[in-house]
Parts: structure tokens; C-alpha cells; sequence
């Protein structure tokens, strides 16, 4: 896996007129915690161009995050505010980023379980492992470029929310919730579509509690070049 994250970190790099260096210098760690405050609901919003990206839940605040890195112009840009009752974060990685070989790039971020989230991941190259089955979510939106997301909903949730992954070149593998109904529809342009545990009905696939549970999770997923794994187990 790490061989095949390397090569696609470079093959996002390359594209025309660019150069493509080596870096240098020792991996930097910086830890950055955002602490809860009143705020009734929270949007999150991160940015990657490229690297490693790891989600999970769990924190005591509102995030506590860990940034690894190896060139310090990559220091990532976190911005918080809170108005009205709704918090807003946003983790961004610097503008003009410029891949290079043998560099590190990766945030291990844990988020509130408790706090209503509307969670926006744009993510360039690399791999993302988000397993978010115990957040509180109200919405997923995932924007991909090239590489490999696993995103894991198993859990309990606790509400009706939206999944929307579009992806570029790569696989998703999205686990879902097996208590509750699910809806989903998935397309993609070239590249295979797996599907365990939902039966297919025309051009989307249900559950057996789909319409008879307190909690139904729609999701759509809609990819360029690659796999597309729904399972729902």
C-alpha cells in the first residue's frame, strides 16, 4: 500500500511544467487542539492536496489534531470561528503546494462525537481512512481527486443524514450502517461496482429497512476511473 500511495503522489505531481524536487529536513510534528465551546452545531471543512488523511472520532474538544511533516512551508492553515450558534473549522493545506519526493504529508485528526457535524473532505492525492460511525453527523460531502478513500459509517446513528463522494481516479470503499435503511446510488465511468448487502432496484440499491427505520442514510457516489465498494454488512 505505501509503494502504490508513493507512486500516486508522484503521477498527481507530474503533470505538465512542473518540477518536481526533493525534500529535505526533519519530519516536524505539531499537535493543535480546538476546544468546544457552546456552539449547537459544527461545519468542518478540510483541505488536502496531497498525503496521508486520517479522521476517527473520539476527541474531548471540538478537534484534536496531529500534523506530520517534512517542509515547513507545508504547515497547515487551521481557521476557527463560532457565530450564531454554529462553529466553523477549517484544517487547509497551504495554497501553491508543490509535491516533492520523499516528503511527508499526513494529519491524524479526531473530531467530537457529540457536537451535530456537517463534515467537507477535499482531498487531491493520496489516501484518506475516515472512520466516522461514532460522530454526530447531519452530512458527508467528499471531494476526491486521485488515490483511495475508505470511509467506515458503521455505528449507531442519529439522524437521517446525505453521503455525497464524487471521485476522480482511485477506489472508494464506503461501510455502512447495518441498523439502519440505506438508499444508494452509485455510478462510475470506468471501473467496477461492488455491492454487498442492499439489493438493487433499477438504477439504486435499498436495504430491507429502508423506510422502516427511525434513521435512513441516503448516499451517493459518483466516480471517474476506479472501484466503487458499498457494503453494508
Amino acid at each position: 500500500m505505501r509503494a502504490g500511495f508513493i507512486l500516486v503522489l508522484f503521477a498527481a505531481a507530474c503533470f505538465p511544467g512542473c518540477i518536481v524536487e526533493t525534500a529535505r529536513g526533519p519530519v516536524r510534528r505539531e499537535t493543535r487542539v480546538i476546544p468546544r465551546d457552546t456552539s449547537e452545531t459544527a461545519r468542518v471543512d478540510l483541505r488536502m492536496g496531497a498525503g496521508e488523511l486520517r479522521v476517527n472520532g473520539g476527541a474531548e474538544g471540538l478537534m484534536d489534531a496531529v500534523f506530520n511533516y517534512n517542509v515547513s512551508r507545508w504547515q497547515p492553515q487551521v481557521r476557527y470561528r463560532s457565530f450564531a450558534g454554529r462553529a466553523d473549522l477549517t484544517v487547509r493545506q497551504p495554497e501553491g503546494f508543490q509535491r516533492l519526493r520523499n516528503s511527508q504529508y499526513d494529519w491524524d485528526l479526531r473530531l467530537n462525537n457529540e457536537v451535530p457535524m456537517d463534515l467537507l473532505i477535499h482531498f487531491g492525492a493520496g489516501e484518506a481512512r475516515l472512520n466516522l460511525g461514532s460522530l454526530n453527523l447531519r452530512s458527508i460531502q467528499v471531494d476526491m481527486g486521485v488515490g483511495e478513500i475508505n470511509l467506515d459509517l458503521r455505528g449507531a446513528p442519529r439522524r437521517d443524514y446525505d453521503v455525497r463522494i464524487r471521485g476522480g481516479v482511485g477506489e472508494a470503499t464506503i461501510y455502512l450502517p447495518p441498523d439502519a435503511g440505506i438508499y444508494a446510488i452509485a455510478e462510475g465511468g470506468i471501473g467496477d461496482i461492488k455491492v454487498r448487502g442492499l439489493r438493487q432496484e433499477g438504477r439504486h440499491w435499498v436495504n430491507e429497512l429502508y423506510g422502516n427505520s427511525k434513521t435512513q442514510i441516503r448516499v451517493d457516489v459518483r466516480g471517474g476511473v476506479g472501484a466503487i465498494n458499498l457494503f453494508a454488512e
